[in-house]
């Protein structure tokens, strides 16, 4: 997606790898496996460091949950970046058979719904200070929010064609330089 839209782009495995990017975004996938690899390749803590000194981080899905400060339904010892203040309920739409689209209003990206997919996906609650909420679901379920450089979605822009919500956030790290 961010190379349809004609920006760089590498992998991060490595705290030193961090060094030569401005922004990350961690995708969606199994939050309990990315927090132990998180840990394993010794980038929890570099990445809390960064996130708390205003390094633009964008999580969907699966990234969103281990941003989050708090988050129900998970492990408790599953590792958490931690850092943008909501609380976070994984799986909330149920299992892989409840996967679901649906067209978002998403104040950012304009008057266009954004097409969301939604697979397990998670539901962000509880917002707290500095937290904007940036897409509801029809029900009032909050699925985009956005703290300071913090972006998250519950669903799954990747899949979409769309490149909105990635150039959003790439307005969001180059505003960060």
């Amino acid at each position: 997606m961010l190379r349809g839209l004609g920006l760089q782009t590498a992998e991060v495995r490595l705290p030193t790898d961090l060094d030569e990017i401005d922004g990350l975004i961690i995708p969606g996938g199994e939050s309990t496996t990315i927090g132990k690899l998180l840990v394993g390749f010794k980038l929890l803590e570099p990445l809390r460091r960064r996130a708390l000194a205003g390094f633009p981080i964008y999580g969907t899905c699966a990234g969103a949950i281990v941003l989050a400060k708090r988050v129900t339904g998970r492990a408790v010892d599953q590792p958490l970046i931690g850092v943008l203040d909501v609380l976070i309920q994984r799986n909330a739409f149920g299992r892989q058979v409840a996967s679901f689209e649906s067209e978002v209003a998403i104040s950012v990206l304009g008057d266009q719904p954004y097409h969301a997919v939604f697979i397990r996906a998670p539901i962000i609650q509880e917002p707290g200070h500095g937290v904007d909420v940036l897409g509801r679901l029809d029900d009032g379920t909050i699925v985009a929010a956005k703290q300071g450089n913090l972006l998250a979605t519950s669903f799954h822009p990747e899949l979409t064609g769309d490149g909105r919500l990635h150039q959003y956030f790439a307005s969001l790290v180059e505003s960060s330089r």
